[in-house]
Parts: structure tokens; C-alpha cells; sequence
């Protein structure tokens, strides 16, 4: 019996472009770009202690967070690579203030890019997986420089969105707007095979992903929720959870797009000048829209996180997202609290 053809990212984007006509060529070359990118940066986690880029950095993110030497590694590595393709205007990270321009020494693109080059890089040093976040969007008719105002567009309008986990081994997790795709790193080739396709997350599940430490700064809605969950089988809910808890947003949400499973980040009144922790541009919206993808829902507790117009670059939201089912509940329980 033959062994059906292991089909490549690159061999899957050309598909996806002669074929299905869902991308032109030049998406279809900053997804390989990018895709390039994280190969870099898998590497450079892996190598760890041995590669001498553990540790604080000795500068902090314009968030005010101190950044680690592999985040600013990773932001130079998507930098370097995404800026002479020509298939760019424009990039934005959350390690930088501002977005950054194509240098004019190299043709401009269609597309702009946001990224989180590191997230979870608070795990870095005790070897727990991080990865890499982004999404495309496409830039404003008539805008030949792009400023911050040109990437304030809702996540609906976003044309892709995936992630990169490096962990036991690297995935890579892409959605065009038609279904999400898993691809796995071969390290011995160098390719990111195909290995899922149009993967469904569960609308009902047993698992929940929260830093319980904060219970105490919740709201009302966020903390009746959690409790009923506690409660078990003698609860409101009649059946025990678990609770599953990595601190890496892109370790968690490839749990939750793997088995199921809610991820919950909510607004708490321990800072009440910040609406949530997460960046809406890049962390929210693109994992929004895998998560939607897939069959699951993705809220701020109170509206659909693709639906926000942004104000800001580096504007903050909560996030429920995963199982459909138990995002809706506990985004009822805030509505009916509001009300």
C-alpha cells in the first residue's frame, strides 16, 4: 500500500493559491516568510542555556514589562526577514512603540503585519513552551505610509491569523479564513508538514485555563462563574472540572484547540485604568479568529473581540475563548450583570 504524500506548507499555500484562489502570491510569501521566521526562532529556543540567550535583556517593552533576550531576538529575527520580501507596507510588534516602516530601499506590499514575537517569555528560563503570534491585515487604499492608524482595523478584517509553539516539538497553526491547519516542524528536512487540517474544537468541555490567584480582583459575573465550576458535581453545574494552567497564551490556546477547553484572561479591579491584560492587535484578534475558525467563540466577556474597533496599538481587552458552549455561559453571566 503507497504512503499518501506528505504535503509541505509551501506545497499547501501553492494549492491553496492555484487551486482554491483564497491567496495571491504575495500572502502567500509572507506566510512562508514568517513561517522561515519562527524556524529561526525554534532554534534559538532550543538551543537555551547553550546559546547564551537566557536571562533579562535589561529593557523593558512599551508596556513597561521587562523584556527577556530571546524577545528581543525574535522581534529582530520577524523584522530582518519581513522587510525586503516586498510583500509588506508596514510591521508592528508588541515589543516596539510605534510600527515599523519598510526601509525605502525596498518595494512596498498590500499587507500589513502584527506579531507577538515571543509570547510567554516569561517561561523561557524554566524551558516551558512559548511561541510566536500573528496576523495580517490588509492596508487602507491609498495609504503608501503607514502609521498607527492604518492598522486600527477590527479583527474581522483580518486575512490571516496563526501561531508557532515551540515545545516538545514546533507547530506552526494557520488559518486563511477557511478552516485552521497544523503544521509540524520536520526538523531533519526543515519543512513544516501538514499534519492537521480543519481542525474543531469542542463546543462543550471539562477544562478551564485561568490564573486563579487574581480571584479576588474579579467581577461579580467572573467569580460566580468560576466558583460554579469549582463547585463539581454538587454544584450548579453537576459534573468537576479541571483546571489547566501554563501562563503561555499560545501553550494554552493549543491545548484548547487540541482537546477543548476555555482560556479566560478577565478584566480585575486590581488596576481598574486597565480594561485586561491581553493586546487586542496582538494576541486577541488573531487567536480570535483561529479560535472561531474552528468552531469555537472568542468574547470579552460582554461583545465578540473580532467585532472591536481598536483605538489604540497596543490596546488592552479581556479574552474568554475556546469551547463554544462555556464561553457563551460565562459571557451571559456579564451580560445579565450588566443588565
Amino acid at each position: 500500500m503507497s504512503t499518501p504524500p506528505r504535503i509541505s506548507l509551501t506545497r499547501f499555500l501553492i494549492e491553496q493559491q492555484r487551486d482554491h484562489n483564497r491567496i495571491n502570491s504575495d500572502l502567500r510569501l509572507l506566510i512562508e516568510v514568517v513561517a522561515r521566521a519562527c524556524k529561526r526562532i525554534s532554534i534559538a529556543v532550543g538551543k537555551g542555556a547553550l546559546g547564551g540567550v537566557l536571562g533579562s535583556a535589561g529593557t523593558e517593552n512599551v508596556q513597561g514589562e521587562t523584556q527577556k533576550k530571546l524577545d528581543v531576538l525574535s522581534n529582530e529575527i520577524l523584522l530582518e526577514a519581513n522587510e525586503w520580501g516586498g510583500h509588506l507596507a508596514a510591521l508592528a510588534s508588541e515589543e516596539m512603540d510605534d510600527p515599523h516602516s519598510i526601509p525605502h530601499r525596498y518595494p512596498k506590499g498590500e499587507y500589513l503585519l502584527v506579531f507577538d514575537p515571543l509570547d510567554g517569555s516569561s517561561n523561557i528560563d524554566v524551558n516551558i513552551s512559548v511561541g510566536t503570534i500573528f496576523s495580517v491585515l490588509r492596508c487602507p487604499d491609498g495609504v503608501r505610509d503607514p502609521d498607527e492608524r492604518a492598522f486600527l482595523q477590527p479583527g474581522s478584517r483580518q486575512v490571516a491569523a496563526g501561531y508557532a509553539v515551540y515545545g516538545s516539538s514546533t507547530v506552526l497553526v494557520l488559518t486563511l479564513g477557511d478552516g485552521v491547519h497544523v503544521f509540524t516542524l520536520d526538523r531533519e528536512q526543515g519543512s513544516f508538514i501538514l499534519t492537521a487540517s480543519h481542525v474543531r474544537i469542542p463546543e462543550d468541555t471539562g477544562e478551564f485555563a485561568i490564573n486563579m490567584s487574581n480571584l479576588r480582583h474579579w467581577e461579580a459575573p467572573m467569580r460566580r462563574y468560576i466558583e460554579e465550576l469549582l463547585a463539581g458535581k454538587t454544584g450548579p453545574r453537576g459534573r468537576d472540572f479541571n483546571m489547566r494552567w501554563v501562563a503561555s497564551m499560545v501553550a494554552d490556546v493549543h491545548r484548547i484547540l487540541t482537546r477543548g477547553g476555555i482560556f479566560i484572561y478577565p478584566r480585575d479591579l486590581k488596576d481598574a485604568s486597565k480594561p485586561g491584560k491581553l493586546r487586542l492587535m496582538y494576541e486577541a484578534n488573531p487567536m480570535a479568529m483561529i479560535v472561531e475558525q474552528a468552531g469555537g467563540a472568542a468574547t470579552t466577556g460582554r461583545k465578540r473581540i473580532l467585532d472591536i474597533e481598536p483605538t489604540q496599538l497596543h490596546q488592552r481587552v479581556p479574552v474568554f475563548l475556546g469551547s463554544k458552549n462555556e464561553v457563551e455561559r460565562v459571557t451571559a453571566y456579564h451580560r445579565e450583570a450588566d443588565a
